[in-house]
């Protein structure tokens, strides 16, 4: 099940679950997994991307191992708000996705998460060839961040 807003997705969630965070890009996809408790994202994998039933098999058993209860795709908008081609490729994975999994599926808006990700790892002194190799799951991992922070609200909401 797609939901458009992250309330009715916390509605679909299970306690003590971890959820997983996608990062969408046209070669690689960025998965990052949260705690049980869905208070902090952890940077995990990145998939070299294939055609489509490779890379959702590979998600779906990473899903699979960390026991994940639903997902988190970043919706890459632009700037101003509107909606381009990269989010209509993102809803389209969703949609696909939808089709070989009962996990509730949502979006965040994943304007920055790169450039966070990028400005994290140079103020680590990473590497250039490593920033490569983990941009994209790192990326994920600030995604999925900002959705467990906006769930952290809502479940400490009246």
């Amino acid at each position: 099940m797609i939901c458009e807003e992250i309330a009715e997705f916390a509605a679909l969630l299970p306690p003590t679950r971890a959820i997983a965070g996608l990062d969408l890009g046209t070669v690689t996809i960025g998965v990052a997994i949260s705690d049980r408790l869905l208070s902090t994202a952890t940077p995990t994998e990145t998939i070299r991307r294939k055609k489509f039933g490779v890379d959702a098999a590979r998600l779906l058993e990473i899903l699979t191992e960390r026991e994940a209860a639903g997902i988190v795709l970043g919706l890459p908008r632009n700037m101003d708000g509107s909606e381009g081609p990269r989010c209509q490729s993102t809803r389209a994975f969703a949609r696909n996705l939808e089709r070989l999994t009962d996990l509730p599926i949502t979006y965040w808006d994943e304007r920055l998460s790169t450039v966070a990700a990028e400005r994290a790892l140079l103020e680590a002194d990473t590497s250039r060839k490593r920033r490569a190799e983990v941009i994209d799951h790192v990326a994920a991992g600030f995604i999925l961040q900002g959705a467990l922070d906006r769930l952290g609200h809502l479940r400490r909401a009246p």
